[in-house]
């Protein structure tokens, strides 16, 4: 099999053998698959190839083989964003393992591969402190695209709507329960109120809803991303700590 220039993104890069490294990307029509990337330090056109394969950055791909690692056989720039800094350049670091940890090799998600362009220019363009509603939007495409969104509007089972004076109990992969007890109690940590989750179903990720929205994503995607924590969250924490500190 011959690909030529398909679009692309670096999810990842790790050594394999002599100048050769295994590449991670994320494509258009393929999805998530591996290539091997020989001659990592030869001069290409353009540059060196390592210099090329770099993340965050739109890419046309040519490679070819059969199997489960095909030989990278080149690599154009297809535009170039400002590269990412600080808490955005985390944030891709983050996207990133999402993609590699919840996507299947070989499965094409050309709406999800659209999103993730959208979330790196938007992190090019945003200050510091505004990359939480970019993670927001492109986590619940994440979730609708792999099948493991809720309805934000709607009782699971009885299909009746979500009231904002209520309360909720989310089920992972069910939906959301009326939770009785929380209209006295307050919320849970499976629990939220339903004018929160009206806001969110609207794509409001933005002021008190934040927060809100940031709890939703990590209860829907715990189940699938499994016990073994995301390094980029320690990154992030790590960051936010020397930030404090300063």
């Amino acid at each position: 099999m011959r690909v030529h220039l398909q679009p692309a993104y670096l999810l990842h890069r790790r050594p394999f053998r002599d100048n050769t490294e295994v590449a991670e990307l994320f494509c258009a029509e393929q999805g998530r698959m591996a290539v091997l990337a020989r001659g990592m330090a030869r001069r290409r056109r353009g540059g060196a190839l390592s210099a090329l394969l770099q993340p965050f950055q739109p890419l046309l791909v040519s490679y070819s083989g059969r199997g489960e690692l095909p030989a990278l056989t080149g690599v154009e720039g297809a535009g170039a964003l400002p590269p990412l800094v600080g808490e955005a350049l985390l944030s891709g670091f983050y996207l990133n393992e999402l993609l590699l940890r919840l996507l299947e090799r070989g499965q094409a998600q050309s709406s999800l591969f659209t999103a993730y362009g959208s979330a790196l220019g938007e992190l090019s363009d945003r200050g510091p402190g505004d990359v939480e509603p970019i993670l927001r939007s492109f986590e619940f495409e994440l979730l609708r695209e792999l099948g493991y969104a809720v309805d934000f509007t709607r009782e699971a089972g009885s299909g009746v709507p979500l009231r904002g004076d209520y309360h909720y109990r989310l089920v992972p992969e069910q939906g959301f329960y009326v939770a009785e007890e929380v209209r006295e109690h307050g919320d849970g940590s499976d629990r939220f109120s339903g004018e929160a989750l009206l806001a969110v179903a609207s794509g409001r990720f933005e002021g008190s809803v934040a927060p809100v929205a940031k709890r939703l994503v990590r209860v829907l995607l715990h189940p699938h991303l499994g016990p073994r924590p995301l390094r980029s969250r320690e990154m992030f924490r790590s960051w936010r700590g020397r930030v404090a500190a300063s």
